[in-house]
């Protein structure tokens, strides 16, 4: 396993990391969600992602159970506050994130979290309070470094210039990157590259759809995200990955994949992975053996000719547009969406 560093000064983190965003305390048991855990260890990941919002905490108590007993200086933990909440203060006020924080410390069975992730943007609450709480939460020992998750690059830009002026930096930011969804490109990576903030990239493999899994015109496998994970169908349904067109397009990588000795998941865990502003790829599992499997993808090099064959084989159905970023894509819908007094 590789290391480095996120962003200019933020953690060194594994060049794959685990998640459990569709897993533990949804798709998977204790006992299973452990053992997946226990194997990302044994293959070298020292960095685990997960947020309060998944699984509505389960998430990060089966994180906190499965590491119980690790050195806690070899392993990176991460989490995210700002996703959901209903009524009340703002997602990422500073009531919000204090109470969250305290919480997600609580169930992860840690005194600190090495990265603490504004999740979503949240217009409600002035940017200015959510870096000032993150800054105090950093004074406090509570959490060593920050980012943010699927922000816009105009958003990430004037987060990080506050958290300079606070005396933290922001150090990472976590969108959404595969061969299939490529938004960060135009925009957010070169936002980002000359203030220092790395890329840890979730969804590398586009929801399991570029393991080759998923077939045009048959059902999705039993067992599978998109029938057996919560909210696994909606994330991949929602950029269209189950589409005859997008599936026959991922058929022809797959057959690039077989001149290379690759599987269709390390070949697309690869391509992640060749971007240098990438220092990071989030993969989940439902069973351990799939997390040895993939992580050949870190040590394999791609040559430019291959990436061309890719770039013409998958040609229209890649999604470049920044507008879709996340926080661009919740922005438009909110305006669109008529206020109760013009109803």
């Amino acid at each position: 396993m590789e290391y480095r560093r996120l962003g200019a000064s933020g953690p060194v983190v594994s060049r794959v990391a685990f998640g459990n965003s569709l897993t533990a305390g949804n798709q998977l048991d204790d006992r299973a969600a452990s053992a997946c855990v226990r194997a990302a260890l044994d293959a070298g990941i020292t960095t685990f992602d997960t947020a309060d919002a998944y699984a509505e905490g389960r998430a990060e108590e089966h994180l906190g159970r499965a590491l119980a007993g690790v050195d806690r200086d070899a392993v990176v933990i991460c989490t995210k506050v700002g996703r959901g909440g209903g009524p009340g203060p703002g997602a990422l006020s500073r009531t919000r994130i204090a109470e969250s924080l305290d919480a997600s410390l609580r169930r992860l069975g840690t005194g600190h979290i090495d990265l603490y992730q504004a999740h979503l943007y949240d217009d409600s609450t002035p940017l200015e309070e959510t870096m000032s709480a993150f800054a105090d939460a950093v004074a406090a020992g509570k959490v060593r470094y920050v980012g943010v998750s699927e922000w816009a690059s105009d958003e990430i830009e004037r987060a990080a210039e506050l958290a300079r002026d606070l005396g933290i930096e922001l150090v990472s930011n976590q969108p959404q990157y595969s061969m299939l969804w490529r938004v960060i490109e135009a925009e957010v990576v070169p936002a980002c590259a000359p203030l220092g903030i790395g890329q840890m990239v979730w969804s590398p493999l586009a929801g399991g759809v570029l393991t080759g899994k998923y077939k045009p015109g048959q059902q999705a496998p039993a067992g599978s995200r998109a029938v057996a994970a919560k909210g696994g169908d909606v994330s991949i349904q929602r950029y269209r990955f189950l589409s005859d067109e997008v599936l026959t397009a991922v058929g022809r990588v797959a057959e690039l994949a077989d001149e290379t000795n690759l599987t269709m998941a390390q070949l697309a865990l690869a391509w992640v992975l060749r971007n240098a502003q990438v220092a990071t790829a989030v993969i989940g599992a439902s069973a351990p053996e799939q997390i040895g499997r993939n992580l050949a993808a870190a040590e394999a090099v791609l040559d430019p000719e291959l990436l061309a064959r890719i770039d013409a084989a998958l040609g229209p159905v890649v999604v470049t547009d920044p507008g879709l970023t996340l926080s661009r894509m919740l922005r438009a819908k909110a305006a669109a969406t008529p206020s109760p007094a013009t109803l």
